[in-house]
Order: C-alpha cells, then structure tokens, then sequence
C-alpha cells in the first residue's frame, strides 16, 4: 500500500512538470539536419541550405532592429558607419555567422553596424547583443565547444573572445592591421588569426597599410604564440591537420601561396591564370585589394577549391603537386567570393555573391553540380546542424 502511495505521488509530480524537464529512459534527441549557413552580407539575412541535398530551407532576418540601431548611434559612430560602406562600396549587414552546437542560437557578426548578436532561431528572438570595439565586426569563428565566438574588430586591431551564454567579453588579444580571418586549428589547440592592413590604401603605398601578420593563440588561453609577417595581407586560408602547413591567398596575388608554419617560410607560390577581364583590372580595382577570396580543403587534404573572384571561376586543385583539375566558369562580375566544403566532403560551396546565388562544384570531377538560390550578396558560409522544429521555423523565402 505505502509503495502505491509513492508511485501515485510521483505520478502527480510527473504530471505537473513540463514536458521538457521530464527525461523518458532510452528516449533519443530529435536528430540533427547537415545545414550550410550562408550570410546575405546587403540583405541582413542568413540562408539555410540543406548540406546534403543543397535545398534551400529558408532563411531568417538577422536585423530586425536595424533602424533602432542606426537611431542609437552616436555621431561618430554614425560617421564611421557612413565612412566603413562608402570605402568599402555597399552596407555590409552581416559579415560572419555560426550555428551553437545543439542548432538553436545563431550568432551574427553584422560587419558595418559594428557589433554581434544572437538569435534564438526557433523563436526570431535576439538573446544578446555586443558592440565590438570601432567601426566594423568583420570574420569571426565559434569555438569548438561552442562556448566562445571570437570576432576580429577591424578598426581596433585586436580580437574579442565573447561568451556565447552572454555576449560579454571573456577576453582579447593583439593582432596586425586590420584583423580579418579567424580559424581553428583541425584539432582546435590554435586559433589563427589573418591582418590584411588598410585596404583604403593604393598598392602604391603597400608599405603604409601596416603591419599584415598570422597571429597564432593558444585556443584555450587566447595568449599569443607567435606571428608571421608578410608583404601583403593575408586573404582565406586553410590549415593542415598537422598545423604544418597553410595555404592562403593573399592581397593582389591571382593565386595562393603554400606556407610552412614550422619554419616561417613561403614554400611555393602558385599563380593562377588571369580571365580576360581580370588581365585588363588595375589592383587597385580589385574589391578590399583581394583578387582571390574564398579557399576550402577536402577532409583528406587531397583537394583544395579555390575562388577565383575577380576572374570569375572556380578552381579545384590536387596536393601534394598543386595542380590544377580543372575550372568552373562563371558569367561576367559573378564575384566568386567564398569557398566551404560540404559536410560529405564531396562538393565546395562557393559563393556568387553578384548572382545571389550558390555554386555546388563537385570535386571529383571539378564540375558545377547545381545552384541555389540566396538572398542579396551572399558570402561567408559556414556548416551548422539543426533540429527539424527550427528550420520549420525559418521564413520561407531565400534569403
């Protein structure tokens, strides 16, 4: 009898929690989506595309508050706004983009607004926002236990290391000018950080834009290691497992450069041709001083897809030789401006960010497989997972 009284008890106790704090034994989570994450850097919008069968599965607005922020500027934070899009030739609303770990909070470096927020995806609520140091939030990068989102702030020339719980800042370190691209390591001990100096500057005065550098953390400390210096800043890279080797594009450079990080050294510089358009270009017309934008590497390490921006096409490249395969071409100004490689290992996603559109290269055969269809000016991409009951949540529209 005392024992049915217990059960009874817990029975009623059971029934007034809510479902989500009742844990059922053997019960398994809701399965994960492969999702490719794609910012629409004018239209302030993040496209989800399905990493597998490149469906285009919605998208959500990630400035919803756009004019409550411009209102809230201060005039120099409003003539640094004004100053940042007119150098850099459009309103860069999002720059960088990644997807926590369990798929629910999308965080967003919004690039000319200067600062990072995130998103509770399922409800379009921001959790929280940060204001970055200076005028522009550029590349970013989560941590891999998703706990830290880390976001070079471009004006300031220095990083902040951001809690993901809260938005503050955990802490931050020095970098060159201009502070760009941040990547983990494969085995996420080393972040590195990529300087591309001041693009405002002509090539003429190369020598003035500062100080271009890798700058190697210590991922769990976020203390320096140590920097490599170089002639020109430093575009898309991608590292080796072994964190013996970097491949980069680099400012005014038609091509990209193998670099061995043991010993500081430039090993090969492989120039790629010129389209007929390109060959006819000024450096100093080429977008923010970057010929080529936009590197990815296979899981193998085999493969290396490129993005050949000004010369509009896609190139897939062997290692260890550093061959070419073969080419993509792409209409006229398509802007090839980024480069992911899919979760299956098997394609690289490439930005068209003039066509508002995906190219899916396969690398195999390094030919186009399909396109999909964004929002305005796409270009980061980053791979994410996601619970059905989110992505039922996105707008349905593009992007």
């Amino acid at each position: 009898m005392v024992g049915f009284r217990w059960k009874a008890l817990a029975l009623g106790v059971l029934a007034l929690l809510p479902l989500s704090a009742v844990t059922v034994p053997g019960a398994q989570a809701a399965p994960m989506r492969d999702v490719l994450l794609v910012g629409n850097a004018q239209a302030g919008t993040v496209s989800f595309i399905d990493g597998r069968t490149f469906e285009n599965l919605g998208s959500l607005n990630a400035i919803p508050d756009l004019q409550e922020r411009l209102d809230s500027m201060t005039l120099v934070e409003r003539l640094g706004y004004e100053t940042v899009n007119q150098l850099q030739g459009y309103k860069k609303f999002v720059d960088d983009i990644a997807l926590s770990p369990d798929g629910r909070t999308l965080y967003v470096s919004r690039g000319n607004l200067a600062d990072v927020v995130a998103f509770d995806v399922r409800t379009r609520q921001m959790k929280w926002r940060h204001k970055v140091e200076g005028f522009k939030a550029d590349h970013a990068a989560l941590s891999p236990d998703g706990t830290r989102f880390v976001v070079s702030a471009l004006t300031a020339s220095k990083v902040e290391v951001l809690d993901t719980a809260t938005g503050q800042v955990v802490t931050t370190f020095p970098t060159g000018t201009y502070p760009h691209g941040n990547d983990y390591s494969p085995d996420g001990t080393l972040l590195y950080n990529q300087s591309i100096g001041n693009v405002s500057l002509p090539r003429a005065l190369n020598a003035l834009k500062g100080p271009r550098q890798v700058t190697v953390v210590d991922a769990r400390t976020f203390q320096v290691v140590r920097t490599h210096r170089f002639d020109f800043g430093i575009r898309p890279s991608v590292y080796t497992a072994d964190n013996r080797y970097m491949y980069s594009q680099l400012s005014y450079l038609n091509g990209f450069i193998e670099f061995d990080l043991t010993t500081g050294r430039t090993l090969r510089t492989v120039q790629m041709p010129y389209s007929a358009k390109a060959s006819q270009m000024s450096p100093d017309d080429y977008p923010m001083n970057s010929a080529h934008h936009g590197l990815a590497i296979t899981p193998d390490e085999r493969k290396l897809c490129m993005a050949g921006t000004i010369d509009d096409y896609t190139a897939i490249v062997s290692r260890p030789g550093l061959t070419t395969d073969g080419f993509v071409h792409y209409p006229t100004d398509s802007l090839p401006y980024w480069a992911q490689t899919s979760v299956d290992g098997g394609h690289c996603f490439v930005s068209l960010s003039n066509k508002d559109r995906i190219s899916v290269v396969d690398y195999g055969t390094a030919r186009e497989v399909a396109q999909v269809p964004t929002g305005r000016f796409p270009q980061r991409e980053r791979l994410g997972k996601a619970p059905q009951d989110v992505l039922d949540a996105l707008d349905s529209s593009a992007g």
